[in-house]
């Protein structure tokens, strides 16, 4: 007979036979497998349990059927680096924000179309009192908007000189400028000649906001503005004109591209709100004092009703909304990609001057209109993977790339 060996330090001691020990004080009975340990009988009698004593493979929480669990047993999605989900977010915002911005625009190029139809019912009403009346409730407005927000009127108080000179410069140019070019333009030169002009607006933001950020023009986008102005020009029509319309023409869209160009600085320091406001402010002013010193207390009259009605819509979406939208739009896409929207302006013009019997909706205005969406998709789409500016972050003049705001109307 074999002796046992001795239990060691690497050798667990030997299953000892014979019968099992007596239940004790300290000693629970053992029941037999399978049976119910209190009344020791077996409840499925008959059954092979044999098979839950046979070796299988491992089962896991994720080999079961309906049963998910996030972030573990799908593939790469436990060991995602932090830093993918937080661009992934950052991707998700701006695309947000692009598409509200393309929003704004489109919004204030429309109701910018409609102020061609609006000052054609104030054909006789004096220009420059009109245009004092209309910025200036406009700046009561968005100033009372801008007290309300929680920055309030305080950063008016802390504009230098300059920026001051930056706000008489834009008024002057982009605001009374621009619409006394195009009532000047309208003497000698049929309406279509200043709107194909102003029509050119985006392709000469595509190419001067980027050269004042010394950066190149982009092609692509430089080609869909030239699609979109192709598309103006279609749905204005060339017209007849003299050097002197044309000429007032060109300097109706000088003053455009001022407007927007000079305005960039100031997006920052003010926000879209408030400096449309100030904007306004100072352009009530000009227009009031040229007015007086040109033509005296003839410079206002009381309105008629059609007149009142063309001065309020002038002054409260085609400027305090108008004017705010063009900002906010600017500041979430910069310049060159809202100056595509630039071109739904015309073919607002166009779709509503037969509203007032100034106008008809034809092919060549569905045309163009095409063609002015086809330019802004193609523009849009060039610049999904170009570099965009928000405001206060650029270089240059566009150290936000922000405002291109319409003076338009």
């Amino acid at each position: 007979m074999t002796a046992t060996p001795a239990p060691g330090p690497n050798r667990p001691p030997a299953p000892v036979s014979g019968p099992a020990p007596a239940p004790g004080p300290n000693r629970p009975p053992t029941a037999a497998p399978g049976r119910d340990p209190a009344s020791g009988r077996d409840p499925a009698p008959g059954l092979d349990r044999s098979v839950f004593d046979r070796p299988g493979p491992a089962c896991s929480v994720s080999d079961r059927p309906g049963l998910d669990r996030p972030g573990l047993d799908r593939p790469g999605t436990a060991d995602r680096p932090a830093a993918q989900s937080t661009t992934d977010g950052a991707a998700r915002a701006a695309a947000r924000g692009a598409r509200a911005g393309a929003g704004l625009a489109t919004t204030a190029a429309v109701l910018i179309g409609t102020s061609f139809v609006a000052m054609s019912l104030l054909g006789r009403y004096p220009f420059l009192g009109g245009q004092g009346l209309r910025y200036g409730v406009a700046a009561l407005a968005l100033l009372v908007l801008a007290a309300r927000r929680p920055a309030g009127l305080a950063p008016v108080r802390n504009l230098r000189p300059r920026q001051w000179l930056r706000l008489a410069l834009i008024a002057a140019t982009g605001m009374v400028g621009f619409n006394a070019a195009v009532v000047a333009a309208e003497r000698t030169a049929e309406p279509a000649v200043p709107g194909v002009v102003v029509g050119c607006a985006p392709l000469v933001l595509a190419l001067l906001a980027p050269l004042l950020e010394r950066r190149r023009p982009s092609a692509r986008i430089a080609g869909a503005a030239a699609l979109v102005v192709a598309g103006a020009v279609v749905v204005q029509g060339l017209g007849r004109t003299d050097a002197a319309g044309l000429g007032f023409s060109v300097l109706a869209l000088a003053g455009e591209a001022c407007f927007g160009l000079i305005a960039v600085p100031l997006i920052p320091p003010l926000g879209p709100l408030l400096l449309a406001g100030c904007a306004c402010v100072v352009g009530a002013v000009q227009a009031m004092l040229l007015g007086l010193l040109l033509h005296g207390p003839a410079v206002l009259r009381l309105p008629t009703a059609s007149e009142a009605a063309a001065l309020v819509w002038m002054a409260l979406p085609v400027t305090v909304l108008a004017f705010w939208a063009w900002y906010s739009s600017v500041q979430r896409l910069g310049p060159e990609r809202s100056g595509l929207l630039l071109g739904a302006i015309p073919v607002s013009a166009a779709a509503t001057a037969p509203l007032v019997g100034t106008g008809t909706l034809g092919v060549g205005q569905i045309a163009g209109s095409l063609l002015v969406a086809a330019g802004v998709a193609a523009g849009v789409r060039a610049a999904r993977g170009g570099r965009v500016v928000r405001a206060g972050r650029g270089a240059g003049w566009s150290r936000a790339k922000t405002d291109r705001h319409m003076g338009g109307g």
